[in-house]
């Protein structure tokens, strides 16, 4: 009888455990898998429903950044449905299930627009200590910034995979952290610039030689085999780095910029 009563006990307890755990974890569909990993890097992944159809999680698909499948939100029963910027606000409003809180995230217009978005995320998912996690992120980023041996270099920031690159230039978050780590970025234009070869200003030989840039860092994905060869320009070096760690803003900023240090210290002088 005893035995009966302590199991009941902890199954009991276990039932109450389990029901504060799904209380304090919301349901949530992130609309895009920059917001994935800022929810897993703030110990909310467990609590993610859906994804995009971008996403890599094992997960029901909710559709794309820019067209979600309003159905499959339904679907799932989310408490929020955290979107990208670039999900219009009237997309968001349709798409979104009644009852669900839509929440929408920027994070690619500097540093501090990046640690808004981990704020927002955080709040949407219910994290108790997001200030202190955003400001621990923000000293972070500065520290390992400060330790990349950049010289002033003159560098671009180019994309390497696909027919069309595109460039980083100023206001654009990855401008400022290059910027931070030491390095002079001298792209000419706002954001993102892409460079279509369709397109009379789709040259970017020639542009790439109007910059007179000293490094051309080259952002890479995990299937890419080599760079564009329409950036290669003799007697500039093409430094590759992993393009993951600097095209999704949030934490895995701190990966890339910890492979920029490594990389400029294999490079030397």
């Amino acid at each position: 009888m005893k035995s009966s009563i302590k199991t009941g006990l902890l199954l009991g307890l276990a039932l109450l455990a389990n029901l504060a755990q799904a209380a304090d974890c919301p349901r949530i569909i992130s609309q895009s898998p920059y917001i994935s990993r800022a929810l897993d890097w703030l110990g909310r992944g467990d609590c993610i429903v859906g994804v995009s159809r971008y996403d890599r999680l094992p997960l029901a698909h909710t559709g794309g950044v820019k067209d979600p499948d309003a159905a499959a939100m339904a679907d799932l029963e989310p408490d929020v449905v955290i979107y990208s910027e670039w999900t219009g606000e009237a997309t968001v409003q349709s798409a979104t299930p009644p009852g669900a809180r839509a929440v929408r995230v920027g994070g690619f217009r500097g540093m501090a627009g990046v640690e808004a978005m981990l704020r927002e995320v955080g709040q949407a998912a219910g994290v108790a200590d997001i200030e202190a996690r955003v400001a621990q992120f923000s000293s972070d980023w500065r520290q390992a910034a400060a330790r990349v041996d950049g010289r002033q270099r003159r560098v671009l920031i180019l994309s390497a995979c696909g027919e069309a690159p595109y460039s980083f230039g100023r206001g654009s978050t990855l401008f400022e952290v290059f910027s931070a780590a030491g390095f002079d970025v001298v792209a000419d234009h706002e954001q993102i610039r892409n460079f279509n070869p369709q397109t009379p200003q789709g040259d970017v030989a020639a542009w790439i030689s109007e910059r007179r840039p000293d490094l051309l860092f080259a952002l890479q994905n995990a299937k890419a085999g080599s760079c564009n060869p329409a950036i290669a320009k003799p007697g500039i070096p093409i430094l590759p780095l992993t393009g993951e760690h600097f095209t999704h803003p949030g934490p895995e900023l701190l990966k890339g910029l910890e492979e920029l240090r490594r990389t400029m210290a294999d490079f030397g002088a």
